[in-house]
């Protein structure tokens, strides 16, 4: 059976949730991200998406982000309840907090609020991040111990986290509901602000640059693929953003 491909949210970082939905059907994705903005997010946004989803029958494979953060608040509750009301099967959770104990407690939480709704939480590792390796995703999830738990791996974040494939291989398989995607150059960055604009500018689409896409597919097969292609190069060449969606669609299709 083909693998469920998905437009992600970040492809398009200044689109409504609503017109997200809108943009993905346009373009020929079966399902797509959503990204929910706590200081933005309404009752009305949710019944938008909702409505989009029914009309088009794309599938909101995930919606993000919950990143905790020392003083602030995560918006979890009410993205939860986003996600329950529109149907979203994974929501994406990582942390901007240090404490790995704190993490591994909120992490819980958010499980706890997503399970009766058959919502996976996913954790994800960013090198930008103090969450920043796939050892201390696992141990997280292993922790937190919810039956509705998982690993996100983003393959960009992946490679320049310095995670290798032999650490991947002692992991058990049913932690990854899914994978994100995008191709890069293989050099890694060497400081902050260059991992930064890596990850939110400087992707490419599959097949452009250096990452080991056919390797990672293989790693995890048979999950559904979010294509996580932020690139500066992608929003300039194409302001149009059906067009934008649909130009990555033609690189993304080979690996379903």
């Amino acid at each position: 059976m083909p693998r469920l491909l998905s437009l992600a949210a970040g492809v398009h970082p200044t689109l409504a949730p609503e017109r997200m939905v809108e943009v993905a059907a346009g373009a020929g994705w079966p399902a797509c991200g959503i990204w929910f903005d706590g200081t933005k997010w309404t009752d009305a946004t949710t019944r938008e998406v909702r409505k989009r989803l029914d009309d088009t029958g794309i599938i909101a494979l995930d919606i993000e982000p919950i990143i905790p953060a020392d003083g602030a608040d995560d918006h979890a509750e009410r993205l939860v309840a986003a996600a329950a009301e529109i149907g979203a099967r994974n929501i994406l959770f990582t942390s901007r907090v240090k404490d790995q104990a704190f993490n591994t407690k909120r992490y819980g939480e958010c499980c706890d609020m997503a399970a009766p709704h058959g919502i996976r939480v996913v954790c994800e590792f960013l090198p930008i991040f103090p969450l920043n390796t796939l050892a201390m995703a696992a141990q997280i999830v292993a922790d937190a111990a919810r039956p509705n738990g998982g690993v996100l791996i983003d393959n960009l974040h992946f490679s320049r986290s310095g995670a290798t494939f032999e650490q991947l291989s002692g992991l058990d398989r049913s932690l990854f509901p899914y994978i994100q995607i995008a191709d890069a150059p293989a050099a890694v960055p060497t400081t902050f602000e260059a991992l930064l604009d890596d990850a939110v500018n400087g992707r490419l689409c599959p097949g452009e640059g250096g990452l080991p896409i056919a390797e990672m597919c293989a790693a995890i097969p048979d999950v559904p693929i979010s294509f996580e292609v932020r690139s500066k190069a992608l929003r300039e060449g194409f302001s149009d953003d059906v067009e934008r969606a649909r130009h990555l669609l033609k690189f993304c299709l080979s690996l379903a």
